[in-house]
């Protein structure tokens, strides 16, 4: 699989659970950090967990595993770093204090229809 075949999986995943204002930015140009950042809100900290358990099961079943993951303790701001692409689940106050978006806003989306 190719890596935004597995981005759309996550995608998928996350929708699942009902993540909320899901945004997919190609970074890649303008960091050495990762390629891609897929960014999604949930209402609270128990969708949080729930979107990111989804994630991890429906990318293994498709033989993709975490390398590294933090936020499960609280549940406020969930990492998942797959090397090619990091997803961050958000609660929805914490993804507007710290607006990613805004700090990335030179990353173009991902338009996951074109692929």
């Amino acid at each position: 699989m190719t890596i935004e075949q597995y981005i759309k999986l996550a995608y998928k995943a996350i929708d699942d659970k009902l993540g909320e204002d899901t945004k997919v930015l190609n970074i890649g140009e303008i960091s050495s950090l990762t390629e891609y950042f897929i960014i999604s809100g949930a209402s609270n900290e128990r969708q949080v967990k729930a979107i990111a358990d989804n994630i991890e099961k429906e990318l293994e079943l498709n033989g993709l595993f975490v390398r590294g993951k933090e936020g499960t303790n609280t549940c406020n701001w969930v990492l998942l770093d797959y090397g090619d692409f990091i997803i961050h689940i958000f609660k929805n106050e914490d993804r507007e204090f710290y607006n990613l978006e805004r700090l990335w806003k030179d990353a173009p989306e991902l338009d996951l229809e074109a692929i």
